[in-house]
């Protein structure tokens, strides 16, 4: 009782921020660049700072040294995730227009805007090196495999821009942590002042990251969900194929107990907020992809509990 209550409460602090984020946009605080700028804060300026900051006052050498091979189960778990989305596209008889959107949503899911605050919350910051180690992976799904699948929906012969695309992986974020990881590893110490700032600026990460949701969800309205074919496909590769399919590759393992939950409750977070983004950039159903948005994300606040009590018997 105790676990489901502390997972509770995890998921009530997020859903408070998600609500501030949605009042303020329905009584108008917010334009339609509003959900831009707050993202462009978070992904650009608080995220690198938030990792830098936290991996150089965490952890040690010897810690990321042992925690970065375990990327190789995010990306075997994405890989046969990406088989089952073309069997499932075929088993829910989903229109042929939404494939590559489909495939894409069942695929990835939100391990910075969402993913990040909630195991934040229900684990504190020692979960940080293991939802990075999961986001290496997510992201770079996302901007090569993910973003071929939804041009390719949008514009028929999808193009592959290599320099686009390693600019979209080796984003802010990652660069941070890259440079976080590298000053552990190095063993060099910044200026305090500096380091103090980073502090400052990353501790904007996890509010900013919610009222962002609760403008988007605000944005597309609650009056759009619903449940069909299309969107009955990504709920349960979201909530119960990939979750069950990370479970199934780590709890046999020796690795440790938190990089266990992390990784399951990181496969199971909602689809990415840049779906409809990069869905309207080429020309794909954006309405579509900003619904699922929508209802995964709604649909995470029950699901992260139930998850995580389980998690915690299993595994």
């Amino acid at each position: 009782m105790a676990i489901f209550i502390r997972s509770v409460s995890g998921v009530l602090i997020i859903l408070v921020m998600i609500a501030l984020g949605y009042v303020l946009s329905r009584r108008g605080w917010f334009d339609d660049q509003a959900p831009k700028l707050i993202a462009r804060l978070v992904t650009q300026i608080a995220l690198p700072a938030y990792m830098i900051s936290t991996i150089t006052a965490k952890f040690s050498a010897e810690t990321l040294k042992q925690t970065l091979p375990d990327l190789r189960f995010p990306v075997v778990s994405m890989l046969i995730m990406f088989g089952l989305s073309i069997v499932a596209f075929h088993l829910f008889r989903i229109k042929p227009g939404h494939r590559g959107l489909f495939e894409s949503m069942f695929l990835n899911s939100n391990t910075v805007f969402v993913g990040l605050p909630v195991n934040e919350a229900l684990f504190g910051p020692k979960s940080l090196p293991f939802v990075l180690v999961y986001y290496m992976a997510n992201t770079t799904f996302f901007w090569t495999l993910g973003v071929y699948l939804i041009q390719r929906d949008g514009q028929g012969d999808a193009k592959f821009n290599l320099k686009e695309t390693l600019k979209k992986i080796f984003s802010p974020p990652l660069l941070g942590f890259i440079v976080g990881v590298l000053l552990v590893l190095l063993n060099i110490q910044l200026p305090s002042w500096i380091m103090k700032d980073f502090q400052y600026i990353g501790g904007l990460t996890i509010p900013l990251s919610m009222i962002f949701i609760g403008t988007a969800i605000a944005g597309a309205g609650l009056q759009s969900v619903h449940l069909n074919r299309d969107s009955l496909g990504i709920l349960l590769g979201r909530f119960i194929v990939a979750p069950v399919l990370m479970g199934l590759l780590v709890i046999p393992t020796g690795m440790p107990l938190i990089m266990k939950q992390v990784f399951i409750l990181q496969a199971a977070m909602p689809v990415m907020t840049n779906a409809p983004v990069v869905a309207k950039l080429y020309h794909a159903d954006a309405d579509y992809a900003a619904i699922m948005v929508t209802e995964t994300t709604l649909l995470s606040l029950v699901v992260i509990p139930i998850l995580m009590v389980i998690v915690q018997h299993v595994a």
